[in-house]
């Protein structure tokens, strides 16, 4: 069940969230072990918080939006009372956990229930899900796939029902790219749009964002999750209408563009024909779409240095992680450890650049829309398709990154299934600001695409 017909049920007194968390356990007893979504689950305390909750429900003195739905927590946010190793044997998981970070603290307000912690590749620097410290994290589609990465456990628990919605971070496509490839729906809002505390090392780059199966749920979760928090010097203020009360708006006559490669993408002819068939029914049902690049240039490079300088920040301040790091998250910091200041501000300089031309972009088209990966999902335990010539995950990527670079808000929904019955991504991006927007337009597509 959607978080929407769980809370629904709840009101009704056909379930309750006691018996909504035991289905969610018993889901994760059934299916993790494969799977390995999860890091850490604590049923004790998930159960504890659901009988709360069902108190809360029955005296009619409910906490919140989503008050006893369960949830995922990337291992990325520090949630109290849990360890948060961010996919590391470097750090030590005896310490005190005292401390809530802006996302954990807003959802235990709202009285949800904490399942567990989702897995992540070590510190979240890959594209997919696996780390020399928790292994490999596949997918619910087809276990001998990828989940895609970085928020990789946070997709296969949401797709496999192992809890009905997390939240992930974004940045470079971590909460879009296994959304695609797991079937999902997940949102990268505006930079700021959600606090984030500690500032996080990749600075501009670095977002939170919903992981569900609904844009209606993803909708309700940005109410809870945009509230202020005074940890965050550089969160935007509130926005002044509810994003529950904006996603089902008509966007009919709305007018969009389309671009099938942003004009430098090499997109496999299957996954190319299904995002096509998806476009053109949306036409059909009354969105203005005009084909459109953006005319911009791969950002490819800057983006990268921009990523191995956050990397080399962040492992900068860890002793001892040299000692069975990923070796691929090695060479990333040896990247970022030789790059100057002039480098790291021209790459700073490309993104801004990139920012304005997808503004002036904007202002003639209300939204992008572009497949979210050019691939379906490839063989677990691989940081690039096994056979090709690629080298990063940023090369098979190229639809998700430069939206991170400009801190525009991008969504992901499934759109359709590849012959092989692997989930498609269509993508939906907004200018700066434009959530409300971006998740009407992803809302409008769900239904036509549903019928």
């Amino acid at each position: 069940m959607t978080a929407v017909e769980l809370v629904t049920a709840y009101g009704s007194g056909t379930l309750s969230p006691v018996e909504a968390t035991e289905a969610c356990l018993q889901a994760i007893d059934a299916r993790d072990d494969e799977l390995n979504a999860y890091c850490l689950v604590d049923a004790e305390s998930a159960l504890a918080q659901a009988r709360e909750s069902e108190q809360r429900w029955h005296s009619g003195h409910v906490q919140g939006l989503l008050d006893g739905v369960p949830i995922s927590i990337k291992d990325i946010f520090l949630t109290r009372g849990w360890p948060t190793l961010r996919g590391s044997a470097a750090v030590s998981p005896d310490q005190p956990w005292e401390v809530d970070s802006p996302v954990a603290a807003r959802l235990r307000e709202d009285g949800m229930v904490f399942l567990g912690k989702t897995t992540t590749p070590e510190l979240a620097w890959k594209a997919t899900t696996d780390s020399p410290a928790f292994g490999i994290t596949r997918n619910p589609v087809d276990p001998a796939l990828t989940a895609g990465g970085s928020s990789g456990g946070s997709a296969a628990a949401v797709a496999a029902g192992m809890g009905p919605v997390s939240v992930g971070t974004d940045g470079g496509g971590s909460v879009r790219i296994p959304a695609s490839f797991c079937g999902i729906v997940a949102l990268k809002p505006t930079h700021g749009r959600i606090p984030l505390y500690p500032a996080s090392p990749f600075g501009p780059l670095a977002h939170a964002g919903p992981m569900t199966r609904t844009v209606d749920d993803a909708a309700l979760l940005m109410d809870i999750l945009v509230l202020p928090d005074h940890r965050d010097p550089t969160a935007l203020a509130p926005p002044r209408s509810t994003y529950r009360g904006e996603v089902n708006r008509d966007v009919a006559g709305l007018g969009v563009a389309y671009s099938k490669d942003l004009g430098f993408a090499q997109v496999d002819p299957e996954v190319a024909a299904v995002v096509d068939r998806a476009v053109h029914a949306l036409a059909g049902a009354g969105l203005v779409v005009t084909e459109a690049d953006p005319e911009i240039e791969d950002p490819i490079e800057a983006f990268e240095l921009l990523w191995a300088a956050g990397a080399a920040t962040l492992l900068n301040t860890m002793p001892g992680a040299r000692k069975g790091i990923d070796p691929g998250l090695g060479k990333v910091w040896d990247t970022g450890l030789d790059a100057t200041a002039v480098q790291f501000l021209q790459a700073r300089a490309v993104a801004a650049e990139l920012g304005i031309r997808m503004g002036a972009f904007h202002r003639t088209h209300n939204v992008l829309i572009t497949p979210t990966m050019p691939i379906a999902a490839f063989e677990a335990g691989h940081n690039v398709p096994p056979g090709s010539d690629l080298t990063s995950w940023p090369q098979w990527t190229p639809f998700t990154y430069p939206f991170n670079m400009t801190q525009q808000p991008a969504i992901s929904i499934p759109c359709g299934t590849t012959s092989a019955g692997l989930p498609v991504g269509l993508q939906i991006v907004g200018p700066r600001h434009s959530d409300d927007l971006v998740l009407a337009v992803a809302r409008f597509a769900e239904r036509v695409l549903a019928g």
